[in-house]
């Protein structure tokens, strides 16, 4: 499963690096989200994949019963998301400006306004 995961946040930087290098505004925008995205992916793997074993103390106990998943990569990843749309809300509204006053998409044109 780990292995399946790695090649995924491989793509994910791998298509956000495209998306990066291209001259679309837009574009850099989803390079930016698909990063965070592989990053937030990475994080949660190396805290371990353990499918049903919540970290809940049960009634009686004073410990979970391990193994047990860590919580502290999903608390991080979690925090990580919601910045993330808040970046990505704060790109869009900077992208949206940037075409009403150039009026392109292209990054080459705002080199080439007379302002």
């Amino acid at each position: 499963m780990e292995s399946l995961i790695a090649v995924l946040v491989g793509v994910l930087f791998a298509a956000g690096t495209y998306c990066l290098m291209r001259r679309s505004i837009v574009k850099l925008v989803i390079g930016v989200v698909l990063i965070s995205q592989g990053a937030n992916l990475l994080v949660f793997t190396t805290g371990g994949l353990l499918a049903g074993r919540p970290a809940l103390v049960p009634p009686d106990g004073v410990a979970p019963p391990a193994p047990f998943g860590d919580p502290l990569p999903q608390a991080m990843v979690l925090t990580a998301i919601v910045i993330g749309f808040g970046l990505t809300a704060f790109l869009l509204a900077l992208v949206t400006r940037a075409h009403e006053a150039v009026g392109d998409d292209d990054i080459n044109a705002f080199n080439n306004t007379d302002t």
